[in-house]
Formats: C-alpha cells, structure tokens, sequence
C-alpha cells in the first residue's frame, strides 16, 4: 500500500524550503545539490496544494513569518558558531524557533493536518518579536 501515513506536512515542505533556499544561497559549494532538493519540495508542495481548501493572505503571511525566522535564526547560530557573540542570543532564537513553529501550525490550520503543540513563548525581553497574528 503506498498511501501516506507520517509524511512531512505542507507546512514542513514550506519550512524546509525556506531552509533549503537559505542554504542555496549561503552555501554556494552545494548549490546544485540544494537546487534538487528544492526541486523535490517543490514538487510535493504541487501534489499537496490540490488538497488545500483555501490560500488566502493569513497562509501567506504565515509562510512569510515562517522564512523569517528562519533566516534570522540562520543568521545567529552562524555567528555564534563563529565566535561572534556580539548580538547573538541563543534564548532569542528558541524563542523564534516557537514563533516558527506557530507559523506552521498556522499554515496547518488552512490546509488541515497534525500541528506541533509545543509552542514556547518568547521572554519578555523580546516582546518586539511578537507577531500581531490576525484573530479569526
């Protein structure tokens, strides 16, 4: 039987689309390589979209959401990585790391299908993250 039981959710190929076009970008030495996987994801997104009941600007905010957080993520374990403290803060990006997990959840909430129920919360020192999610 080849039906799908526990493959990536429409809001994980978004995600990790947005990831892998990071990596596109910044690790140009595998350029190729990311090309193909992005070609992969693309084309799972195409077979998952049918499924889809409505794509409206709250999905799209959210996938914007979603590769912002990625790219900042990216952007402060790549400089602490690289001894740059300065500006990097690792409870900052567990706290973005919950704001993108929202963000997928709230593109499952369009499309149907599991969400992540651990959603931590940003600390108080980072309020200018929140994100002024629409109320429906």
């Amino acid at each position: 039987m080849t039906t799908r039981k526990y493959l990536p959710t429409l809001s994980e190929l978004i995600d990790r689309l947005s990831i892998s076009q990071l990596k596109e970008v910044f690790i140009t030495d595998h350029k190729e390589e990311y090309a193909k996987e992005i070609a992969d994801i693309c084309h799972d997104i195409d077979i998952l979209l049918p499924e889809a009941e409505a794509i409206d600007s709250d999905l799209i905010r959210s996938i914007v959401v979603l590769s912002q957080m990625n790219l900042h993520i990216w952007h402060n374990e790549s400089n602490y990585r690289n001894g740059i403290k300065d500006g990097n803060n690792l409870e900052l990006t567990h706290g973005l790391n919950g704001i993108r997990n929202t963000s997928k959840n709230k593109i499952q909430e369009v499309v149907g299908g599991r969400k992540d129920y651990k959603i931590d919360c940003l600390a108080a020192e980072f309020k200018d993250w929140n994100i002024s999610w629409r109320k429906k």
